[in-house]
């Protein structure tokens, strides 16, 4: 593979495991420095290989690259300390050179502890989100501006302020006590989350960008499985859910970039291997005596990938809304609901339950009324599906409303 094409698949692959790496050594309040540190590995890799060609084992290369480097970084840093402080005298460099360790368990290792760094409820959500991608997925500020549909300056502005809060707050890069991980990683999980579903359901035209949010998600879960500290029933839960929706993500889009509803759906293009992947993982997610709202989402969605109609399933899919609604009440949890009853039961019992909800912001309230009144009252299904193409924003879901 060309330098010009292999540079930028390993910065993806590559950057974030130097940047853990080096920002567990160096510390938190050092992480500019990290990422100088690798962002000029892979800026001296493009102006040499494109001279002297891809060397043999790249990895190995930028690897031996990054903790030069490093060690030269810390030996100017403690030149530069002898000379302010005197008292400072006989400091050995190598000492520092030979902790950085860029083995594949201590790369695991840090990443895995960066991740409950940067997943801190001391920051808001949106910067958990982007500097997961940024720091552990290793996207690049063009492509995190593109995910969240915002300008370049504004995601540099805020993973600064990120970056900040965090030293303020002495954030350490480490595993919390095990007493403390089930509630540090329900925060965790919520980004990882929010991050998947930034791919799954994002307002991005771009499909390539859409799908990679999505297989980031996924494999900071993989993470988070493999290790013994986090292996939880409410990460396995997560992932099983992750995996059942994926398996769809090629039926969701036709040739032109339009949104295929999931009725229209071809069964021969859901990912059999992945769908196979979910059951396991629900499986190994059925050990303690909690029940995550990951484990019901996760069974809804087990469920939709039987595609057969029949009243067994709708019925089922009923009864989890019902228990995810007693776990965490929303209104989307709550609208889904309502669609099952009209399959379960009928529609009016459902028209009944829709319209206390009253969502009249929410421009799918009104697609799920067109749909339970047609074919009982024309005019009214007409009325809600024009009210719900007036409120919906992109052209994708206006497409599937108007196709309605």
């Amino acid at each position: 593979m060309p330098a010009q094409e292999l540079i930028p698949h390993l910065f993806r692959t590559e950057y974030r495991k130097i940047v853990s790496v080096l920002c567990r050594h160096f510390g938190f309040d050092q992480i500019e420095t990290a990422e100088d540190i690798a962002s000029d590995t892979f800026l001296t890799a493009a102006e040499t290989w494109g001279l002297k060609g891809v060397p043999q084992n790249p990895v190995a290369w930028l690897y031996h690259v990054a903790k030069n480097k490093a060690k030269n970084h810390l030996h100017r840093k403690i030149l530069y300390q002898d000379k302010i402080v005197p008292e400072i005298q006989n400091t050995n460099s190598e000492i520092y050179v030979d902790e950085i360790d860029l083995s594949p368990q201590n790369i695991n290792d840090s990443q895995l502890q960066m991740m409950f760094a940067i997943c801190n409820p001391s920051i808001s959500t949106e910067a958990q989100i982007g500097l997961s991608l940024r720091i552990l997925c290793g996207f690049g500020i063009e492509e995190i501006a593109d995910a969240f549909l915002t300008s370049k300056e504004t995601i540099n502005k805020r993973l600064f302020r990120a970056k900040e809060k965090l030293r303020q707050e002495k954030i350490r890069i480490e595993l919390p006590l095990p007493s403390e991980i089930d509630e540090r990683l329900e925060t965790i999980l919520r980004t990882i989350y929010l991050l998947f579903n930034e791919g799954y359901y994002s307002l991005s035209q771009n499909e390539t960008l859409r799908r990679d949010l999505c297989l980031e998600a996924m494999r900071l879960c993989h993470m988070l499985v493999e290790n013994k500290g986090t292996n939880k029933p409410q990460v396995n839960a997560l992932l099983s859910l992750m995996c059942f929706h994926a398996s769809r993500f090629d039926a969701r889009i036709d040739k032109n970039g339009k949104l295929i509803l999931y009725e229209d759906q071809d069964v021969g293009l859901w990912d059999s291997d992945l769908i196979r992947k979910g059951e396991y993982f629900l499986n190994c997610s059925a050990s303690g005596d909690k029940v995550s709202k990951y484990h019901i989402e996760a069974a809804i969605a087990y469920w939709q990938t039987k595609k057969e109609d029949s009243k067994e399933k709708w019925e089922s899919i009923l009864q989890l809304y019902n228990q995810l609604l007693l776990i965490e009440y929303s209104p989307v949890a709550a609208l889904n609901r309502t669609y099952a009853l009209s399959k379960a039961n009928s529609k009016e019992e459902a028209i009944i339950e829709a319209e206390k909800l009253n969502l009249e912001d929410y421009p799918f309230y009104f697609t799920l009324l067109g749909e339970l009144y047609t074919g009982i009252d024309i005019i009214k299904a007409r009325e809600y599906f024009l009210k719900a193409l007036s409120l919906v924003k992109t052209q994708t879901d206006k497409n599937a409303v108007q196709k309605k």
